[in-house]
């Protein structure tokens, strides 16, 4: 007898499982053929053995490709303040109400920008030491004035203007109760100070108010807007009006400071020199995780031109 070498066999009995395999499948296709007749298959083999087309398992089979890692950067960032063009006067101040601040005022830049904020000057001591420190590193501010410091040291508001800071009204002397007084002297107060700003510096805007002490009612916030300036808060407040020392002032202002801060300093009212010795910390450390901006001035409203003049380089 002849022996049948063994990869024939296991090739010969794989040949014959195939077929009984395609044979079984050829079965049930004709079964369920409609050009067969034959007993209905129940429902869950007719589903099976029904061929299912392609376009209904692509959502399950195609997988969604990962977020690549740039795509965060598409995110469109805020838009800076210097690309914001506020047009100042009546009812129209420059940046919209903060809803996060005091009445609607101004609590936060809106970007990841950082602003910082003198009030209370200007002050032949201590405001020149301010400008020169920013002059260093090259940096705008705003500076909120007091009106009758404002008339005493105009030249000072000329150096503020001159640097390219932005210029703000801190109210004719400093009357924290102001906003609770009569519409009609809150606006009086009001022009009076922005009047003595513009005449020591007639090409600055005054596009901002800033309460004293930061007592903000809706009185002032609306007086304010009525004459196309924006209430302006602030976010960090290292309480250097105290006195608390410039490590102290300093190492407030450079943990608490976040992308958008508004940060409240002092350069008049009183002896201010914790305030320009802790500037020295306060520059380089935010310089170098932020950037410091003035809070934009504003343009003028848009005139007719050959018809309204004279034109100049402030109108749009």
């Amino acid at each position: 007898m002849t022996r049948i070498p063994d990869g024939v066999r296991v090739f010969g009995i794989g040949a014959l499982a195939l077929t009984a395999i395609l044979g079984i499948g050829y079965g049930f296709g004709a079964a369920g053929s409609p050009e067969t007749p034959g007993p209905p298959a129940a429902a869950p083999e007719a589903a099976v053995a029904q061929p299912t087309p392609i376009s209904t398992l692509m959502p399950a089979v195609v997988a969604v490709p990962p977020v690549p890692a740039q795509a965060e950067a598409a995110v469109p960032a805020p838009v800076p303040l210097a690309w914001r063009r506020p047009v100042t006067g009546p009812g129209r101040p420059p940046l919209p109400a903060d809803v996060n601040g005091p009445y609607g005022s101004l609590r936060t830049t809106g970007t990841y920008e950082v602003a910082l904020t003198f009030d209370d000057g200007p002050d032949p001591q201590w405001t020149p030491q301010v400008l020169g420190l920013l002059r260093e590193y090259r940096i705008k501010a705003t500076f909120c004035l007091i009106g009758v410091n404002v008339v005493e040291f105009p030249h000072l508001v000329r150096d503020i203007a001159a640097d390219g800071h932005t210029l703000c009204n801190h109210s004719w002397a400093h009357d924290t109760g102001l906003g609770n007084r009569r519409a009609e002297t809150v606006l009086d107060d009001m022009t009076r100070t922005n009047d003595a700003i513009r005449a020591a510096a007639p090409r600055a805007k005054v596009s901002y108010f800033r309460h004293p002490g930061g007592m903000w009612t809706e009185t002032a916030v609306e007086m304010a807007k009525s004459l196309g300036m924006t209430s302006l808060h602030w976010d960090v407040d290292p309480k250097d009006w105290l006195k608390p020392g410039p490590r102290a002032i300093s190492n407030t202002v450079n943990s608490s400071t976040v992308p958008g801060a508004i940060v409240l300093l002092h350069d008049g009212g009183g002896d201010r020199r914790g305030t320009t010795e802790a500037l020295r910390s306060i520059l380089p450390n935010l310089t170098a995780r932020f950037p410091l901006v003035a809070l934009p001035a504003g343009v003028d409203p848009p005139r007719k031109h050959g018809l309204q003049l004279p034109v100049h380089l402030g109108q749009l």
